[in-house]
């Protein structure tokens, strides 16, 4: 039997049971939680960056952007609260869109 040891979507465990598998489980302390979900967002956009087309990367954006909502509670967070967040930077500092790569700054 594969031994995994990593933070699985809430449905996994019934997906086991009806192809007739047996497994072992446990539900994490929020700490715990919190650990496993920067580990498995880690791995999601390491998957994301070997991604070579479109179906592919929507499916590790999507993993990621659930990782981002599953985390939220754990901080007592909503994703509005984010988006505002995310919002008021981008008007501050704008957006990633345009693409500049900076190569250096002289004053630093």
């Amino acid at each position: 039997m594969p031994v995994y040891n990593k933070l699985v979507r809430d449905l996994i465990p019934q997906v086991i049971e009806k192809s007739g598998s047996h497994f072992s489980s446990r539900i994490l302390d929020k700490s715990e939680h919190l650990t496993e979900i920067k580990k498995k967002l880690f791995e999601e956009v390491q998957e994301f960056t070997e991604t070579t087309n479109r179906h592919d990367a929507l499916e590790e954006l999507a993993d990621i952007l659930e990782l981002l909502h599953a985390a939220l509670p754990v901080h007592k967070a909503t994703f509005e609260e984010l988006e505002k967040i995310r919002i008021a930077k981008k008007e501050k500092r704008g957006g990633f869109e345009e693409g500049i790569y900076l190569i250096e700054d002289e004053d630093n």
